[in-house]
């Protein structure tokens, strides 16, 4: 089985085709169905040869389309301090794309 390790967001995904994975929003204007390739590809095995990049593999990329975009679960964040009558609550929703992979070249 073929798969590939790739960065984005600070963060490294190992994917395979048609892998559904989610990432950190990514800046630029995306909407659903755009095809989105990446470029910074760590590593490629096609299940005989593993090729191993330093830092990246030049002529390697990986294609994916967005297949959604949406905001996770809300993480409540709450200060409190006893007898001081203190408390602060925040709420937070990351968003994130979900990718599905297209193809590893």
């Amino acid at each position: 089985m073929e798969f590939a390790v790739i960065q984005t967001g600070g963060k490294q995904y190992k994917v395979s085709k048609g892998d559904l994975f989610s990432t950190e929003k990514m800046k630029g204007e995306y909407k659903k169905g755009d095809k989105v390739s990446f470029d910074k590809v760590l590593l490629v095995d096609d299940g005989k040869d593993t090729t191993i990049g330093t830092p990246y593999i030049s002529g390697a990329k990986v294609d994916a389309e967005l297949i959604e975009i949406g905001r996770t679960r809300k993480v409540m964040v709450i200060k409190y301090k006893q007898k001081s009558r203190y408390l602060r609550r925040n709420g937070h929703r990351q968003p994130y794309f979900k990718f599905k992979i297209l193809s590893i070249a």
